[in-house]
This record gives C-alpha cells, structure tokens and sequence, in this order.
C-alpha cells in the first residue's frame, strides 16, 4: 500500500480516525497535517491546519476577504503555500494529510507538492473529499491508491485497521 485515502460525507470522523492513527504511531517519524474546526458560539467559523510537527495557523475563516473562497468561508492561500507544503516536504516514515479537498487544492504548490509526495513510494494515509473534479479525482484514480469509506459504523474500529494495513504493507514479502 502506498496510497490509503479515506472518504465519507462531512462529520463522519474521517479526521478524528486520522489523528487516532497518529496517536497510535506517535513513537514514529510523521509528518502531514489535519484540521480542526474553528468554533463560535456553536457554529463553524473556520478551519485551522496544524502540522504534526506544531505548526498551526487559521487557513479559513467566515471573515477572511479575498477572492479564494469555498462556500462562506475565505482560504488563506499563504498557509496552504507555506505550511501545508512544508509539512508535505519534512523526511517521515508516514505521511497524515487532512485534507486532499476543495479548499486544500485552490493551491497549485499544495496540489505539487501532494503529487511530488504520490509519486514516490512513501506511504501515505489522506482523507479525501468525497467529490470532486480536478485533483481530488486524480488521486482516486491512482493505481497505487486504496479508496476506504468512513461510515458511523466502521470509523472506531478504522485506526486499529489502518495500523494494521500498514504494518503489513511494511513487512518484508516472502520470496
């Protein structure tokens, strides 16, 4: 396995089953990055990346201005620019990303350096958006790419089975 994308409708946890993963590893060298809601008075102001070295910063929010822009909510392009790619470039034995999606690909240096990333045989574990043009169908139809649905019903049991798929796909193959 090269490439695990994990899929599913907003809310279902694909993110939370991604930071299990990591805690799970935590002993291993990762890289990558997940996001976290911004939250005001009970509703979703914006989106904040952090990095699994400590990095973070705001990359949307309802009051960023600007012309980068998905649904109410403004991208910070910088941030995607600097610290997604950044995160996408340090050495690690896995690489966590959080999310190959809309917002994400409106940065043509996030979407290269994903791609650079793909193109070697590192492995990498992605939550993807469910749909999607462009990019985000590029990297579904990847050959070396494993598509996995989260659902309500099977996202506790994901972190265990995705450590599993990797330790597995890291064994040595007999002869």
């Amino acid at each position: 396995m090269a490439v695990l994308l994990l899929t599913g409708p907003p809310g279902v946890g694909k993110t939370t089953v991604l930071r299990k993963v990591a805690a799970s590893l935590a002993g291993r060298r990762l890289a990558g990055f997940y996001t976290e809601e911004i939250r005001a008075a009970g509703q979703r102001t914006g989106f904040r990346l952090v990095t699994f070295d400590g990095r973070a910063a705001v990359m949307a929010d309802t009051r960023f201005s600007g012309r980068c822009r998905i649904g109410k909510y403004g991208v910070d392009l910088a941030v995607l620019d600097h610290l997604a790619v950044s995160a996408l470039g340090a050495a690690a034995d896995l690489y966590l990303v959080d999310e190959i999606g809309k917002m994400e690909c409106l940065s043509a240096r996030f979407v290269q350096a994903m791609r650079a990333l793909l193109d070697t045989s590192r492995p990498v574990v992605a939550t993807v958006a469910r749909s999607g043009t462009g990019f985000i169908a590029e990297v579904k139809a990847r050959r070396d790419s494993e598509l996995w649905e989260v659902t309500r019903a099977n996202r506790n049991g994901l972190p265990d089975r995705i450590v599993a798929r990797l330790a597995a796909s890291q064994r040595p193959q007999p002869p």
